[in-house]
């Protein structure tokens, strides 16, 4: 009994004896980078893909070239496989990338060594544009090549992005004159300031802050640059009057959203192929509606892929009467909905005595069963295509500002996309 109340009170009075971290102890490891991921691994197959495509005109940019003074670029084969699969996995930010390229195996493995910087991400993304849309139509020519995909039948389908600038951003004529001449000034000012010995501990911010009122002073004036245009949507002397741009980004237009709200928006308008549903087209617009859009993306395609759709399916938001009778000329069949009479007793179907040929065709191919069941296709793929990118790819939202950034966007989704379809179809 003495024994064991002893060994209680001992219990109860010694410290715990514990094992706790020992962080400063140095601690040597091998570390192979090509173990940290799988031999079945995306970022494996990605790079696979980079590696088989011809990517000189990414190479020709680099101006670091033989024993000239400067430092060596990083690969552009490095940059492209880790933009593709940060995409892939719904990364969007290029901080956010230069974050993963320290702490996660798969973006290590793919940097190989190589510690990168948001800065070279970020320029990487936007300032190759005609390289990527080539690199665009050179997989596309590879998988047709491959007969993954056919062009028999396309679709066309049209979805509106949320742009990096705020509604309150929206300036009228006087406004943007006034902000102008202030943001002048302000370039005056710190300009003046500049030649004056400053402090040695404020010539970095001065810098910045003289950078800032340039850029500012840029995106006014290309403010001014877009009134005209967005005058020319309006109709009356007092809309046009009262029309206005962002401040932010001058490309952007306010457009009608899903949820029924108007915000700052692109329209991205993507075609892709019903057999293989991959994407064969990508145009991007700051036109809020789809109408005038479908015979420029129909030859786009035909363009990037070297022939033409036989069968193109479309909403009723693209339906114009003359890029029917432009898509029949060319041999393309138009399957789309023909729009619903103001009178319940007037068959749709029917042909008007107005009617070209060509829409005369299109009215009564649109009321039979073989067409109906054809235009299903449309919803099937197009839908599909847009939730994907929405959903897991991250175009939710843009990242960048100006119409050219955008398209620089877009193709990089589309490009994404069509890399995972290519693994998917080769498997």
């Amino acid at each position: 009994m003495a024994d064991e109340e002893g060994a209680e009170r001992r219990a109860t009075t010694d410290a715990p004896r514990v094992v706790t971290a020992n962080r400063a102890q140095l601690q040597l490891r091998p570390m192979d980078l090509d173990s940290l991921v799988a031999t079945d691994h995306r970022a494996r197959a990605i790079w696979m893909v980079v590696e088989g495509l011809d990517l000189g005109r990414f190479y020709e940019a680099i101006q670091a070239r033989g024993s000239d003074p400067g430092r060596p670029a990083i690969d552009p084969k490095i940059l492209l496989a880790l933009w593709l699969y940060a995409t892939s996995e719904g990364v969007g930010s290029a901080r956010e990338l230069a974050r993963l390229c320290e702490r996660h195996d798969a973006y290590r493995w793919l940097c190989g060594g190589l510690r990168m910087n948001h800065h070279t991400l970020s320029d990487f993304r936007v300032e190759h544009g005609a390289a990527l849309d080539e690199l665009l139509t050179q997989l596309l020519g590879v998988m047709l090549h491959q007969r993954l995909v056919r062009l028999e039948r396309v679709t066309q389908d049209g979805m509106r992005v949320r742009a990096r600038a705020g509604a309150a951003s929206f300036r009228r004529e006087p406004t943007l004159r006034r902000c102008l001449a202030e943001a002048q000034a302000q370039v005056a000012a710190l300009k003046e300031a500049g030649e004056r010995p400053p402090d040695p501990q404020a010539v970095r911010r001065a810098a910045a802050a003289a950078r800032a009122a340039r850029e500012r002073e840029k995106r006014v004036t290309r403010a001014l640059a877009e009134l005209p245009a967005a005058r020319a949507v309006k109709r009356g002397d007092v809309a046009k009057a009262a029309a206005r741009v962002s401040m932010t980004d001058p490309d952007a237009g306010v457009m009608k959203m899903a949820d029924g709200g108007y915000r700052p928006a692109y329209n991205i308008q993507l075609a892709s192929a019903v057999e293989g549903r991959v994407i064969v087209g990508v145009q991007v617009t700051n036109a809020g509606t789809d109408l005038a859009q479908l015979t420029p993306m129909r030859t786009a395609v035909e363009r990037r892929t070297g022939q033409p759709p036989r069968e193109y399916l479309v909403d009723g938001g693209l339906v114009v009467l003359d890029s029917i009778v432009a898509a029949a000329a060319d041999g393309v069949t138009v399957y789309a909905p023909v729009r619903a009479p103001q009178r319940a007793d007037i068959d749709p179907h029917l042909p008007k005595p107005t009617d070209a040929p060509a829409v005369a065709a299109w009215r009564t191919r649109m009321g039979t069963a073989e067409a109906k069941a054809i235009y299903k296709d449309r919803a099937a793929v197009a839908e599909t295509v847009n939730a994907d990118l929405r959903t897991h790819r991250g175009l939710d939202h843009l990242p960048v500002r100006g119409l050219a950034k955008v398209q620089c966007i877009a193709v990089w989704m589309a490009l994404t996309y069509n890399v995972l379809r290519w693994l998917a179809l080769s498997a």
